[in-house]
């Protein structure tokens, strides 16, 4: 592996860049016309437009970002997360042209992007899952056993996608016909897939997940596990690990399941096993594998030491695994996504020019992004602009460092998300670690809009 094109833009695209560089390889970026001054095309060895501001005709273009790579001379392509990452037909075709597709290879990432095929691979391998349906499900007519075995209420999910879309909580049976319809109508806009599955909803849990590396050979390591139970609508707004509520049975027992997934299935290069825990029950649940590099991977490696977008590149050129799980003692690490979205106006989108930004510094500060005073944030992407990681000896100390961090961060001509987190990191259900993958929506958000007026 010598050159490398980097199938991405923004934070990750950068961190795969500064990536190429540590490993001595040339890295080619690949922008849309509006993002043609983005850090990522300068830091990169080589540069190429792909496209206008739609990503359909730019990122999500496979067609030219293989003639990028071909016409450069790449031997690998880096998809990051996002766009094309978990895309199976894309991984496939950048092999069939002699591409090394940095990540799983197809067969996996059509595997495991099933969520019944997920599922029942899990179960195969001896991974507790969520009481549901064996498989996808054609319509609510068919559907009487597996509400019988199930109970309400019942959680309706897309088979192919995730993120919240094509997902509906049925509560009775008689309601339970037309949600299962607009689940799958919105399942096949989301994702050209109308089949979904059913499982038991767990109410009030916590969402955690297990960082894994496979080699691609059936040997596979974990490297901790990740809390993300803080969302919105399905969506984090922040992680921290470890995990401030397993004990050490339950945490070893959750890794050990992890790991006997990727060596199942063979798993190549970094992956994410994802949980639902139940704090009444203490029982986890296997609900999905991401075959891909998660967001939130820097909480992990503030506790591993590590560079996880470099392991990604040494497993796709055919070395060993050489990360580690984090050590006892390894501290505590909370990131938080800065997003350009006013949170007081229900997290509407705040595009823009950044006329000033002035990140905090200090002991077991990270700041990972991709903008500066003057840039200029666009609307047709991920509103996601930086993240905040922050790291100390315990718990407490990360929760101390990260409420001076934020309350140092300066951040003018847009909105962000960044009062919300200093309003998190205050609030004493987070600091007492009481909250569930709702909380945000039911308690957090209408307790702050009732202090606000």
């Amino acid at each position: 592996m010598k050159k490398v094109l980097i199938a991405n833009r923004g934070e990750i695209a950068l961190r795969a860049v500064r990536a190429c560089n540590a490993l001595g390889l040339e890295s080619v970026a690949v922008y849309s016309a509006p993002d043609a001054a983005s850090p990522h095309v300068w830091a990169a060895t080589h540069s190429a437009c792909i496209g206008p501001a739609p990503s359909a005709q730019s990122y999500l273009n496979a067609d030219a970002l293989l003639h990028v790579a071909l016409s450069h001379g790449c031997d690998a392509v880096y998809p990051g997360y996002g766009f094309l990452a978990e895309n199976a037909d894309f991984a496939e075709r950048c092999e069939k042209e002699g591409l090394v597709f940095i990540g799983p290879d197809a067969e996996t990432i059509r595997l495991m992007g099933d969520k019944a095929a997920a599922r029942k691979t899990a179960k195969k391998h001896g991974v507790p899952v969520v009481p549901g349906s064996e498989g996808a499900v054609s319509s609510a007519d068919a559907s009487a056993a597996d509400i019988e075995s199930i109970g309400f209420p019942i959680l309706i999910k897309a088979s192919a996608g995730g993120g919240g879309r094509g997902m509906r909580i049925a509560q009775t049976p008689e309601e339970f016909p037309g949600l299962f319809d607009q689940a799958s109508r919105e399942a096949e806009q989301a994702f050209g897939d109308p089949s979904v599955y059913l499982e038991r909803l767990i109410s009030k849990v916590r969402h955690i997940e297990v960082q894994v590396f496979g080699d691609g050979k059936g040997n596979a390591v974990h490297v901790g596990e990740r809390d993300c139970t803080v969302q919105r609508r399905h969506q984090k707004l922040l992680e921290e690990a470890p995990s401030p509520v397993l004990t050490g049975e339950e945490r070893a027992e959750l890794h050990a399941s992890a790991v006997r997934l990727a060596e199942g299935v063979k798993y190549r290069g970094a992956g994410t096993v994802e949980f639902i825990f139940d704090p009444r029950t203490r029982e986890f649940f296997f609900i999905e594998m991401n075959t891909r590099i998660q967001v939130e991977h820097p909480v992990t490696e503030m506790l591993a030491g590590a560079d996880l977008i470099a392991e990604q590149f040494r497993i796709a050129r055919g070395e060993g695994i050489s990360v580690e799980p984090p050590q006892s003692g390894a501290g505590h690490a909370i990131e938080f996504r800065i997003n350009a979205e006013s949170f007081e106006n229900d997290f509407r989108p705040s595009p823009g020019r950044i006329r000033q930004w002035e990140p905090p510094r200090g002991p077991g500060v990270r700041i990972d992004g991709f903008v500066t005073s003057g840039s200029t944030v666009l609307p047709y992407y991920d509103s996601m602009v930086a993240k905040l990681i922050v790291h100390g000896a315990d718990r407490a100390q990360a929760l101390e460092r990260a409420r001076a961090a934020l309350s140092t961060f300066r951040v003018e001509g847009i909105e962000t998300t960044l009062g919300l987190h200093r309003h998190i990191v205050c609030n004493p259900d987070f600091i007492e670690s009481d909250i569930h993958t709702k909380w945000v929506e039911e308690r957090f958000l209408p307790q702050l809009h009732g202090r606000d007026q």
